[in-house]
């Protein structure tokens, strides 16, 4: 989960400009609080490293940040900005969390709108304590929640984003991920949208990843990532799959007693399949033993959904694009312009081009 929107620029434009079902005033308020922490704390990465007070540990990776920062711009045409040339260290594990929230039987998640910056499946808090609050109280109106702690956020290319302590001891390959997805979020981006935004940031990030380990990761760091990958894959093939059936279950006109039961059904069914990919291909590889073990739910399904459900498309839309990202990059701004049944449109034929040439 890694965006938060460009809400100080919200915030500045009052809350008269404040929109039907929006956020209230001190939402914005919290948000300008948090951005404005950030900045404060924010320093240039060569006088961190320059300083004599940092670890030598953190010095190596904020090397690593630059020689990745560089490259998404000189080999990725990634904006060339001020993004992720300071490091801020905000003294906690998360910089903000996430608060999903789905209807007890819809796999939709809620959308909350806000000037400038349009809508999202999410609301971002830098607090803890604030996110917790805003899920109690969804959860009393009978909602299903999800809150998740997010490392990185994008501000949409409003300000420019440090790197942070929350994810610069990443793994290499997670490292650069990171830093492509964010940088992808100020390429395109479609208000309203935040499957077709995510999903193309996620598609922007394996592309990168896969040319960054190709230039300069070893063959073990090449198949390491490799292996991660299809872990997730199959991981968003689970989740996806009980949604779908969810989704099927709830426009099937059943009783709500009876839908209760099935969906009940469904989710342990998701967990008895992860069981047995655990046990079997994954050969006891528990890296999503805490996302299972955890209460799972419409809100929870649908925290995944928004980054994986198109980016078999755009990634077809690589290829189309003959590997070139700037006419890849032309014609996902296209589709971000587009009505959203044009632009779904475009990219459920992408969808079937891609299943086309992958069966045969």
């Amino acid at each position: 989960m890694r965006l938060l929107l460009a809400l100080l620029a919200a915030t500045a434009l009052g809350s008269a400009l404040l929109l039907p079902g929006c956020a209230a005033p001190g939402y914005y308020l919290q948000a300008a609080s948090g951005q404005f922490e950030v900045w404060r704390r924010s320093r240039p990465i060569a006088q961190v490293r320059s300083d004599a007070g940092t670890a030598p540990a953190l010095r190596e990776r904020l090397a690593l940040a630059e020689r990745i920062r560089a490259f998404a711009s000189r080999s990725l045409a990634l904006p060339d900005n001020g993004s992720y040339r300071k490091y801020a260290d905000v003294r906690r594990p998360y910089v903000v969390w996430n608060v999903f929230a789905a209807r007890e039987f819809s796999v939709r998640p809620e959308q909350w709108c806000f000037p400038v910056a349009g809508c999202v499946s999410y609301r971002g808090y830098f607090a803890h304590p604030d996110a917790l609050a805003f899920a109690a109280a969804l959860r009393s109106r009978g909602h299903e929640i999800h809150v998740a702690g997010v490392t990185a956020y994008s501000t949409l290319g409003w300000f420019d984003d440090p790197v942070l302590n929350t994810f610069i001891h990443y793994p290499e390959s997670e490292l650069a991920r990171l830093i492509f997805h964010e940088l992808a979020h100020q390429v395109a981006w479609a208000d309203g949208d935040t499957e077709f935004n995510e999903a193309f940031a996620v598609a922007v990030e394996l592309e990168g990843i896969a040319r960054w380990l190709a230039a300069s990761g070893s063959a073990d760091e090449r198949e390491t990532f490799a292996t991660a990958q299809r872990r997730r894959s199959r991981f968003a093939a689970l989740v996806l799959g009980a949604r779908e059936r969810l989704d099927r279950l709830y426009g099937s006109g059943a009783s709500e007693h009876a839908m209760r039961k099935a969906k009940a059904e469904i989710l342990s069914g998701l967990k008895r399949d992860y069981a047995a990919l655990r046990e079997g291909d994954w050969r006891g590889f528990a890296g999503y033993d805490r996302w299972f073990g955890a209460d799972i739910n419409n809100a929870t399904l649908a925290s995944i959904g928004i980054y994986t459900r198109w980016v078999p498309a755009f990634r077809a839309l690589i290829a189309r694009s003959g590997g070139d990202l700037p006419t890849f990059y032309a014609r996902v701004r296209e589709l971000a312009a587009d009505a959203p049944e044009t632009r779904h449109a475009a990219l459920e034929a992408a969808l079937r081009d891609a299943a086309r040439e992958g069966g045969g």
